[in-house]
């Protein structure tokens, strides 16, 4: 075993290819989507690292043509959780016992895998699978990843350099443990970044995972594991057990050795889950960690000074990019009377501008919605809006499901501060906004911090110190992500640590070394060099 006190490279964001016309990068991206579209690939179970076929398949297609196939999937059951939990057993003893320069080799192996060769293969299955335009898909699926990877090597390293004092005669230190049991990590289709990272972190810190991912983006997450092969990830220590939500849930939750949830998805889903656990308590060998990032209603408030053409460019990006479908995604605004005029004159003509289709037309800027079930969820929404005496559609409207699962980008306007799509989630393409009295600033910002039960990203806009002095402290627990003149999507690795709290979720900051501390137990050792040898102390002489 080495001696050496290892340093790791240092952590740096991938660059942002940007597959502008002519670049070596896009035609390299435009033949990977060719190959992967022409192409049906039937995606097993990978446990102990082993393919594991199952009676029970389902279909992978494009959200933007959902008639053109791109593969099938084999869906696990409570039979193959009971099989992952084995194999995350089996592997974890000599997985704790890896030296954790050995693990680190892993990942960053892994990152430098997905900056080079598996860079085209993972954001082609991102954009085909989940309908993704090729900048998101390079932010996420490449950039992303590559960040969590090197980031949380660096993070890990931090955290087992931090050691405590030593009084003379002793030496105490502190070593990370990697939990016993599995982690459950639960991931959602938007971010693949969030696949990839959600199961890994637990694993850098020697920890096992059962990985679960979103049915709807089983491509790209079976590629990432995949991937993780080839760099050198042992048998068992990652298991993919693809599968519907509670077939997969409910045996894992209440399997005996699950020692952590990873997730990313509904708040329902997560509160219906940490139920599960607590009534499942007495049969656990450890109290699982519980981390989760889960919903969010975000908002973009502006202040009269606002930069208007800033703010407008904001409300599109924040808005709209995916679809609208990112749990930071700007989804209500609150903009003055003094500029709503020009404000909505502006906004009205830049969306008109915005092409919608299939990603592989890069000259769309937004895609299809993830599935029916959401299209039907999210046109819900606009046609109660149309139908509503307190709303009107500023902007868009339609939605179209006959190729592919279209819905416009939407601007709702209100005259009611508690207007249904003001305060509930819609995870599509629809803003809405709310104009308010120049006057009524105050009272605005209030209803702004209680109109929803999320609190993850928010930004304002304000070219006037004190009243962003006055937006940041009147929002201070609104938005976990707080954004000054910026949109309130973006979070970037090592720069922005992301998370919410109230019904957001746990606020463990993925990105950063608070959310690795969550996977791994210190133990505390105190070695004494001349211990006592009288039981006595000095009080007790007499005197």
């Amino acid at each position: 075993m080495t001696n050496a006190s290892s340093k790791v490279p240092v952590a740096t964001n991938e660059p942002i290819k940007s597959y502008a016309p002519g670049s070596p990068e896009r035609a390299s991206l435009k033949s990977a989507l060719k190959q992967m579209a022409s192409e049906t690939v039937e995606v097993p179970m990978i446990i102990g690292g082993e393919e594991v076929h199952s009676n029970n398949t389902g279909t992978i297609v494009m959200p933007h043509d959902h008639g053109h196939k791109l593969g099938t999937f084999h869906q696990g059951d409570a039979s193959s959780v009971d099989q992952a939990a084995k194999a995350c057993k089996a592997a974890e003893r000599e997985w704790q016992a890896t030296p954790w320069e050995h693990r680190a080799a892993i990942f960053l192996k892994a990152a430098d895998l997905l900056a080079g060769p598996w860079r085209d293969k993972i954001n082609a299955a991102t954009m085909l699978g989940q309908s993704k335009n090729a900048y998101q898909a390079e932010i996420d699926a490449a950039c992303e990843l590559i960040d969590f990877w090197r980031y949380n090597v660096q993070f890990m390293r931090e955290l087992y350099t931090e050691q405590p004092e030593s009084s003379p005669g002793c030496w105490n230190r502190v070593e990370q443990r990697g939990l016993e049991g599995f982690v459950f990590a639960v991931t959602p289709f938007n971010f693949s970044s969030i696949a990839g990272n959600l199961p890994t972190g637990p694993a850098m810190m020697g920890t096992t995972a059962l990985w679960k991912p979103a049915s709807t983006a089983v491509l790209s997450g079976y590629w990432i594991m995949k991937l993780l092969e080839e760099a050198g990830l042992p048998k068992g220590v990652v298991n993919f057990v693809p599968g519907a939500g509670r077939t997969i849930g409910t045996p894992a939750i209440s399997h005996p050795d699950l020692a952590g949830v990873h997730f990313t998805g509904s708040t329902g889903v997560f509160q219906g889950m940490w139920k599960s656990v607590g009534e499942n308590i007495n049969n656990y060998k450890c109290y699982p960690r519980i981390v989760g990032e889960t919903g969010g209603k975000d908002f973009i408030f502006a202040h009269a000074s606002a930069d208007l053409q800033a703010l407008v460019i904001a409300t599109v990006r924040g808005s709209f990019e995916f679809q609208g479908q990112k749990c930071s995604a700007a989804s209500r605004a609150y903009i003055p009377k003094s500029l709503w005029s020009e404000y909505q004159e502006r906004l009205v003509a830049e969306i008109a501008k915005i092409k919608m289709g299939d990603v592989r037309d890069f000259t769309n800027f937004m895609n299809a919605v993830i599935d029916e079930k959401a299209f039907d969820t999210i046109s819900d929404y606009i046609t109660h809006a149309k139908e509503s005496s307190d709303a009107t559609i500023l902007c868009g409207g339609g939605f179209d499901k006959s190729k592919g699962y279209f819905i416009e980008p939407t601007v709702i306007v209100t005259t009611n501060p508690n207007y249904k799509s003001l305060t509930e989630e819609i995870f599509g393409p629809v803003m809405t906004i709310f104009v308010y009295d120049d006057k009524d600033f105050d009272a605005t910002l209030d209803s702004c911090d209680t109109a929803s039960a999320y609190a993850l990203t928010g930004a304002i806009f304000s070219q006037d110190r004190y009243a962003a002095i006055k937006m940041t402290k009147r929002l201070e627990h609104a938005a976990g992500n707080f954004y000054i003149n910026d949109k309130p999507t973006g979070a970037v690795v090592g720069q922005q640590p992301f998370g919410g709290g109230r019904a957001s979720g746990t606020n463990d900051k993925a990105g950063s070394k608070l959310n690795l501390m969550k996977w791994c137990s210190a133990r505390t050792i105190k070695e004494t060099f001349v211990p006592a040898y009288e039981w006595t102390y000095p009080f007790m002489d007499e005197a």
